[in-house]
């Protein structure tokens, strides 16, 4: 009855509602119009699922965004700090609120806990603006230390308000994005209620966000992102390098005679054939006549996949005489197709140009992004090109055959290394190997440096005494142990302790490395520290500038290369004299 009553005096108090008619003025809606309800439905959801946040969240937030300015491998400038930070902060508030989340859950409470007051808010804010800016004199002080240490320039003090603005505009949008997220969780969850207890519906529908969100990232965004970049890089990869020309001499790539075309050997390969000593300066620097040397090379349109590259470059190494020269180097490439310019050209230089030298493109993509993409592919190549040239070899008489070495850098090295289970299989199917700024996916290096000798350390392990492979930083590595050294198939992995390529791994997420944990290498600061989650995200935006430092510091090898290949190999009439000549003439690109 009473229900009946409010009901009907309900209905009294509400007027009849009228749908006005068509408006085709083009105007704005007119007061009746339910666009300004929607917007205010809009904003109000916005307002309570978005703006407001975390307390616990906010405090670690702070906490990590903090951290993420102490030191980490190499000089940072402020964009890269500035995503470090924001990203550390966007972390730390996803793992606040989920503690907290986590503590209501096992004290089985149902009802929210208490908000924090307005002025507990305004204290945090305080110390969060005091505390960074504490932490950003201190970064300063590392940044300068470590520049000094690398011999780069100081940071300018410009750097900083890059650096709020950028962290500002990362965290906000991790931030949105993540409430944004947990909105649709609590959404779901709040139908599946009608159905399910509470928990179950929390459990169910954090597990079917998160698998749509997988989802959404590997199909939709992965898919178009991959095209957008293939096309991107395409474009690039048709273009040349200022030094490129079609090579007027049948020996090469793309030149006379050639089975492969000049385009199709993509910008780094057109520079790899390009590129290199004449036979004058040759001649000139050993003072002795030399002779031209051969470079070979197929770019991804050369041929359809990697076994088709490689025998095609295998055609390419029998029509230019290639095993009839006294060396022939293979050597992969890293994601663009590129090789560092100092291995090859210090082989022609220790050979008087009586060298091969041989490689292929397997993907478009920079260093960095076919790392995390291409593996699968630089896998198959290094396989494909070294077992088509190893098979060729061996049917060539014994006291005939050429020396063949092989080489890489970065993700080269993992092409280079995968025909091989283990160091002493390398070593015997090889006249030696010199494998330049290992990844952690590295199997072989890291099986080698895992098992390496007592004592020694992660960054420059010695494994079985140093009979067959060195690891080194620099050229005085090489006699590191004092103990003897296999004459045969010599192995050198050059590494240096600051180089983010080598020491990034997922593991950096919540596992303290050897490499941090033991005597620290010459270019590293002792204020260096391990940090969960944020070490990992300092060392992964360390690797996006591991290039950008002198050599003998990150991801730069040049000068220890001519010094690793004459012990490599004790090339006839080469002396220590003629190592520090050749170095001034040599350049990775």
């Amino acid at each position: 009855m009473g229900t009946c009553e409010t009901g009907a005096a309900a209905d009294q108090r509400t007027p009849t509602s009228t749908t006005p008619p068509p408006d085709d003025s083009g105007l704005a809606p007119s007061a009746h119009s339910p666009a300004p309800g929607r917007l205010r439905r809009v904003w109000a959801w916005w307002h309570a699922n978005v703006t407001h946040f975390s307390y616990s969240g906010a405090i670690m937030a702070t906490l990590l965004l903090w951290l993420s300015f102490t030191p980490s491998l190499l000089p940072r400038g402020p964009l890269f700090q500035g995503i470090v930070a924001g990203g550390a902060g966007a972390v730390g508030y996803a793992l606040g609120t989920f503690l907290a989340f986590l503590a209501r859950y096992l004290v089985s409470r149902d009802q929210p806990w208490p908000r924090p007051s307005h002025y507990l808010w305004v204290g945090l804010a305080v110390i969060a603006v005091s505390g960074t800016a504490v932490m950003m004199f201190f970064y300063g002080r590392w940044q300068n230390q470590i520049r000094d240490l690398m011999g780069v320039e100081h940071l300018q003090a410009s750097a900083y308000p890059i650096i709020v603005v950028v962290m500002a505009i990362v965290l906000t949008l991790l931030l949105v994005v993540g409430q944004l997220w947990g909105a649709s969780v609590r959404g779901l969850s709040r139908k599946l209620n009608r159905l399910v207890p509470r928990r179950i519906s929390g459990i169910t529908a954090a597990a079917v966000i998160g698998l749509l969100t997988i989802f959404i990232i590997n199909g939709a965004v992965g898919d178009y992102g991959m095209r957008a970049l293939d096309s991107s890089f395409a474009a690039l990869n048709r273009e040349s390098t200022p030094d490129s020309a079609p090579p007027t001499s049948n020996l090469r790539s793309g030149g006379p005679e050639s089975l492969v075309s000049w385009p199709s050997l993509g910008r780094m390969g057109r520079a790899f054939v390009s590129t290199g000593p004449t036979v004058s300066e040759l001649t000139d620097f050993n003072q002795a006549p030399a002779v031209e040397p051969i470079r070979v090379y197929a770019g991804l349109e050369s041929a359809d996949g990697p076994r088709a590259s490689a025998d095609l470059v295998v055609a390419e190494l029998e029509r230019t005489g290639a095993f009839e020269r006294e060396l022939i180097g293979i050597g992969m490439s890293t994601g663009t197709g590129w090789i560092n310019r100092a291995t090859v050209d210090s082989l022609e230089y220790m050979y008087n140009g009586d060298t091969a030298m041989v490689s292929m493109q397997y993907s478009m993509l920079p260093s960095w992004l076919s790392f995390l993409v291409d593996q699968e592919r630089a896998r198959l190549a290094g396989i494909a090109l070294f077992e088509a040239v190893d098979r060729k070899v061996r049917n060539i008489p014994e006291a005939q055959r050429p020396k063949v070495v092989v080489f890489g850098e970065s993700l080269g090295s993992f092409g280079a290394e995968a025909p091989f289970g283990s160091i002493p299989t390398m070593a015997a199917r090889t006249d030696g190997a010199l494998l330049s700024g290992p990844t952690f996916s590295n199997q072989l290096w890291a099986d080698t440096t895992a098992e390496r000798d007592s004592g020694s350390p992660e960054w420059l392990p010695i494994y079985d005494n140093g009979d067959q492979v060195r690891f080194i930083a620099e050229s005085g590595d090489l006699a590191r142990p004092d103990a003897p050294w296999s004459t045969d198939g010599r192995l050198v992995y050059l590494q240096h302790p600051s180089d983010p390529i080598s020491w990034w791994s997922p593991d950096l997420l919540l596992n303290k490395p050897d490499w941090l944990t033991e005597e620290r290498g010459r270019d590293v600061l002792p204020a260096t520290r391990w940090i969960p989650v944020v070490t990992f995200l300092q060392v992964a935006a360390d690797m996006a500038v591991a290039a950008d430092v002198p050599d003998g510091h990150g991801h730069t090898y040049l000068a220890a290369i001519p010094a690793a290949w004459a012990d490599i190999l004790h090339p006839p009439g080469w002396t220590p004299a003629k190592t520090q000549r050749l170095i001034p003439l040599l350049t990775r690109d």
